[in-house]
């Protein structure tokens, strides 16, 4: 049990990017190679559309746009369970996080351990 312990407390201070998508569109070459300075770019998603929460380019969740001050945020609307968000901060190498043990650690962090 204290391994364990040892172990949340470690995934608790790892640091993960964040990523949240605006919109994605396709372009032609032609079209990218025009860009300039104060061009713009049309995007096909509304200003109030969901806009999706990654962590390490997987989707974890999902939220609409807010400001907070001078800055953006996100206003959670959707996020993943305990199990997928770990998976999501798993290293990129492929290595998956075996289901038991992911539901354990989670369980165990929802828990405050």
């Amino acid at each position: 049990m204290q391994a364990q312990k040892r172990n949340i407390d470690q995934i608790k201070r790892l640091e993960v990017p964040i990523v949240v998508v605006l919109a994605e569109r396709l372009m032609k070459v032609s079209e990218f190679m025009g860009i300039a300075p104060g061009a713009i770019i049309e995007l096909p998603k509304t200003a109030d559309a969901e806009l999706e929460l990654l962590v390490n380019n997987r989707v974890i969740g999902s939220g609409t746009a807010v400001k907070v001050g001078e800055n953006f945020g996100l206003r959670i609307s959707y996020v993943g369970d305990a199990t997928e968000r770990l998976e999501a901060a798993a290293p990129e190498s492929g290595a998956a996080v075996d289901d038991a043990e992911a539901e354990a650690l989670a369980a165990a962090m929802l828990a405050g351990q």
